[in-house]
């Protein structure tokens, strides 16, 4: 990897750590990064999965004042998001190239779209995974987060896209809350993937070194300066994102 190279990447991890930090999203930025600087697309994904952990993790510590969500709802929707990253990101190292690059376009799509309508399924109910959330609706809650956090494993580029996208069908409104909780079940679904990928030997490490540095930056000031802005606009950079990606990735793949 050269010096331009490694520049270029630098930037991606700003980029993505602070897209993943005010939107989600930040594997929109990163993962076609590696591909052009020649990493294979496995490959890609598990570097991309481990650089921009950090970041996420990063926007977790920013964002923990605005974390509300009670133990025994965090507990479950935790647990979800274990066993679904790690079921994720071993179907992940078991899919033929070629068919992945074709599925992303049509996860994007699914991902962008679900955020779009989320609010409208949600309106005139309370939150589902609040204070006084039950236990039917706390299952429900982590039926949906598994199926995310497989989601998550196998491919990070809009997990936190489609993490808001269910908080909102389960009606969170609180677009900050929504960001803080989504660093949180990120963390993990993140976390217990980049074990799988170390263990697989499927990280380029000379390139994911050079993106967590920048994705740290960009992930703790970017949800810093997040907090600051109105949720509109947070919420049409996470449409515009996801709307954007979604096209890119039908260009490229069909």
């Amino acid at each position: 990897m050269n010096f331009e190279r490694a520049i270029f990447l630098f930037a991606a991890g700003i980029l993505g750590g602070t897209l993943n930090a005010v939107a989600g999203g930040g594997s929109f930025i990163g993962f076609p990064a590696l591909l052009f600087t020649g990493v294979p697309p496995i490959p890609a994904n598990a570097t991309n999965t481990v650089a921009l952990w950090t970041g996420v993790t990063a926007s977790g510590g920013a964002y923990r004042k605005r974390l509300e969500v009670p133990r025994r709802v965090l507990a479950p929707l935790l647990l979800s998001s274990c066993v679904g990253g790690i079921a994720g990101a071993i179907l992940l190292l078991k899919t033929p190239p070629h068919i992945f690059m074709r599925v992303l376009p049509w996860l994007m799509l699914g991902a962008t779209l679900l955020f779009i309508v989320g609010n409208r399924l949600a309106r005139g109910r309370a939150s589902s995974v609040g204070h006084e959330a039950t236990a039917s609706a706390i299952f429900v809650a982590s039926v949906f987060e598994l199926a995310v956090a497989v989601y998550g494993g196998y491919f990070g580029g809009g997990v936190g896209i489609v993490n808001l996208a269910m908080f909102a069908a389960l009606g969170m409104t609180d677009i900050h809350a929504m960001n803080a909780l989504k660093s949180v079940l990120g963390s993990m679904i993140n976390g217990v993937a980049v074990v799988a990928f170390i263990v697989a030997r499927a990280v380029y490490w000379p390139q994911a070194g050079v993106m967590m540095v920048g994705s740290v930056i960009g992930g703790y000031f970017g949800a810093h300066y997040a907090q600051r802005l109105p949720q509109s606009w947070i919420r049409r950079t996470v449409i515009l994102v996801g709307a954007s990606m979604t096209i890119y990735f039908f260009a490229r793949v069909y």
